[in-house]
């Protein structure tokens, strides 16, 4: 009986299993990242509209064991505003998702993850106060990015390092969010026929090696330098997005 991955070479489904493993280790450790890392390479290696749901399923099962402290720690009114917005957000993107032609959608997703890259390094946060119209303006924005290609992490992170919480409330926050994008996304993704057989197998495929990199990430929070950690992930996501351009074949 022929397996719904038979359509993939082994070396393709190695290197997918690959960058899983590394963007869970991004995950992990910051509570956000995995997407920057995943989604470029993995759309390269086994189309986008394959891609996001795989990363869907993956983490947001094997995240669940995240959601009980961060429920503790996070700024809970301030995540349920994001999310709300999010709930309108994630629709859109996972329309052109569901349309757009597979090589224009590889190019906007590394175009996306590349902006979101330059972004992060650049250091640039917000800096107007924090408003509940504002907070969700931002959750719809973010949606779009999450429905579209799993990338809502990052305007979020712009967003809510404004604040003068600490590391701990904001990844935790970061955290809770994804925990209700995931639920969102999902159902946007079954309505629209993007969750098949084949992205649930690939899914199951590369869940023991996300799931070692969120372990291990998890465990490098409390130990590793987070600058020295930041200067890493952000490497390995310009390695992503460069590997992944179309111009390679």
């Amino acid at each position: 009986m022929p397996s719904p991955l038979d359509s993939f070479s082994p070396t393709t489904l190695l290197l997918t299993v690959l960058v899983a493993g590394v963007a869970g280790l991004a995950r992990g450790f910051s509570g956000f990242g995995a997407a920057l890392i995943f989604m470029p390479a993995a759309s390269a290696l086994v189309t986008p509209v394959v891609a996001a749901p795989v990363l869907l399923v993956a983490d947001g099962i094997l995240s669940l064991g995240f959601l009980p402290s961060a429920w503790r720690l996070a700024r809970r009114r301030d995540v349920g505003l994001m999310a709300a917005g999010a709930a309108l957000g994630v629709p859109l993107g996972t329309l052109v998702l569901g349309h757009a032609d597979p090589v224009p959608l590889r190019w906007a997703i590394a175009g996306l993850a590349f902006a979101m890259l330059l972004l992060l390094a650049s250091g640039w946060r917000y800096h107007g106060k924090p408003r509940p119209g504002v907070t969700a303006a931002v959750g719809c924005v973010s949606g779009v990015f999450g429905g579209l290609a799993q990338l809502s992490g990052p305007p979020v992170v712009a967003y809510w390092l404004s604040g003068k919480e600490g590391h701990d409330t904001m990844r935790a926050s970061i955290i809770l969010f994804f925990g209700a994008t995931t639920l969102f996304t999902f159902v946007s993704y079954l309505a629209a026929g993007i969750i098949t057989a084949q992205s649930l197998w690939l899914a199951a495929l590369v869940a023991p090696a996300y799931a070692a990199g969120l372990f291990a990430g998890a465990r490098a929070f409390g130990l590793a330098s987070p600058v020295a950690f930041r200067r890493l992930s952000l490497l390995l996501i310009a390695l992503s997005v460069g590997t992944s351009l179309p111009i390679w074949g």
